[in-house]
This record gives structure tokens, C-alpha cells and sequence, in this order.
């Protein structure tokens, strides 16, 4: 018998706190609550979860805060509560990594589908390969600067990326040596919004040879797998 997902609820308003956390609960997850980001770290150094809904605006260290401390030490699957005029909150929250957002007001009945579904996706995909929080990666004559979005040559001439080349080269680099599907490289790039062609990956990888291969019409950085999907095969040097 798999063990039930224990779920923490972050948000300041407290009405919310004990609505999601009964309706959770009714539903069979394990919920913990917190008032706070400090009040989560707490939490979170004591008990072992399996994903949080976080609540973007908070006093002190707001969501978008602890999500960025989230994806940078932890793999937790992230949902974002955002209110409606939150477009640009929304954006970034997906762009730090989260794994779905859900506009306030919302039903729990939606929110308990999205749970389900990031649980799902999030189970099914490969594990990490966890690196020290440096943000600085190297391989092959690159340097990768997480925190500038930066990809430097051994020159240090820097060669600018779009988002989703940013998007696809940290996914590969997290997952160095493993076969990833075009599916798999959809949710772990954009997550939900992955309403995509699977063609927009061929196209993505193609542009990001161009610019990282020396030649990139024979790449040995990032292999194709015929059937399979792609994987990246550079050898990642220490900072």
C-alpha cells in the first residue's frame, strides 16, 4: 500500500489555511499548514512532504521568494495560489520552476485535480541529479550561470539564450546522462502549460545545438535517441 501524500498549505488567510487543508484531508492526503514562509521552513525541516500550495503574496518572504528557495535546494512539486491581477507573478513563479498555479477564487475541487495531476507528472519523471547551489555549471568549453541566465565561452564571450533554450539547457544539465522523452522534456520545461506540438522540442534542441555544438550537425553533447527522445552525453566539470 503506497503511503498517503502529505501536502502543505502556505498562505496567510486563515479561513483559506483550514478550507483546503479540511477539503484535503477529506480527500485522503496528510495536510500540514503554515501561516508563513518562516512558519513552512520550520515545517519543512521536520517533516518530509510530498508538495506544497503556496500562496504568492504574503507578508515578510513572499511566495515567489520561497519558491525560488524551493526549486534551488529541493525537487518539491510547487503549486502557486496567484489572484487574478497576478499575470506577472503568475509568469515568473512558472519561470523559477513551479509546477502549476491556480487563480483565487478557486474551487477545491479543481485545486484537489491539480494536485493529483503535478503528483502524477512528478512520479513519472526522472529524478535530478542534485548539484551544490552554486548556480555555475561547466562542461565542455561553456560556463552556464544559472542566476545570470548566462552561457559563456571559453573566451568569455556570452552567448545569449531565449527562454525556452534557458528552460531546455537546465533541464538536460539536471539530467545529464538520462534518456528524456519530448513528453518528459514538455513538463519539465513548462510544466502545465505543455499544450504544445512535440515538435516545439525537435525545434528547441535544434536551436540550442546551433549554439552550444561545435558542429552541430554531428552533436555529441546532446543525443538523439531515434523513438526515444534526447539526452544530454557532456561531461559537466567541477565549479
Amino acid at each position: 500500500m503506497e503511503p498517503t501524500p502529505h501536502v502543505a498549505v502556505v498562505d496567510d488567510h486563515r479561513d483559506i489555511r483550514e478550507l483546503v487543508g479540511r477539503y484535503l484531508t477529506q480527500n485522503g492526503y496528510r495536510v500540514s499548514v503554515a501561516e508563513s514562509a518562516a512558519a513552512f521552513r520550520r515545517m519543512h525541516e521536520r517533516s518530509a512532504l510530498d508538495l506544497v500550495v503556496l500562496d504568492i503574496m504574503m507578508p515578510g518572504e513572499d511566495g515567489l521568494q520561497l519558491c525560488r528557495h524551493l526549486r534551488a535546494t529541493t525537487d518539491l512539486p510547487i503549486i502557486l495560489l496567484t489572484a487574478v491581477t497576478e499575470d506577472t507573478d503568475r509568469i515568473i513563479g512558472l519561470e523559477m520552476g513551479a509546477d502549476d498555479y491556480l487563480t483565487k477564487p478557486f474551487n477545491p475541487r479543481e485545486l484537489l485535480a491539480r494536485i493529483r495531476a503535478v503528483l502524477r507528472r512528478a512520479n513519472s519523471l526522472p529524478p535530478r541529479q542534485r548539484r551544490r547551489p552554486a548556480d555555475v555549471v561547466r562542461f565542455d568549453r561553456w560556463t552556464f550561470e544559472l542566476g545570470r541566465r548566462e552561457l559563456v565561452d571559453s573566451d568569455g564571450v556570452a552567448v545569449p539564450l531565449s527562454t525556452a533554450e534557458f528552460r531546455l539547457l537546465h533541464v538536460f544539465l539536471d539530467h545529464r546522462g538520462l534518456v528524456l522523452s519530448r513528453e518528459q522534456l514538455l513538463d519539465l520545461t513548462v510544466g502545465k502549460a505543455a499544450d504544445v506540438f512535440d515538435r516545439s522540442i525537435d525545434n528547441q534542441v535544434s536551436r540550442l545545438r546551433k549554439k552550444i555544438e561545435t558542429d552541430p550537425k554531428n552533436p555529441i553533447l546532446i543525443k538523439t535517441h531515434w523513438g526515444g527522445g534526447y539526452s544530454f552525453e557532456g561531461e559537466i566539470c567541477a565549479p
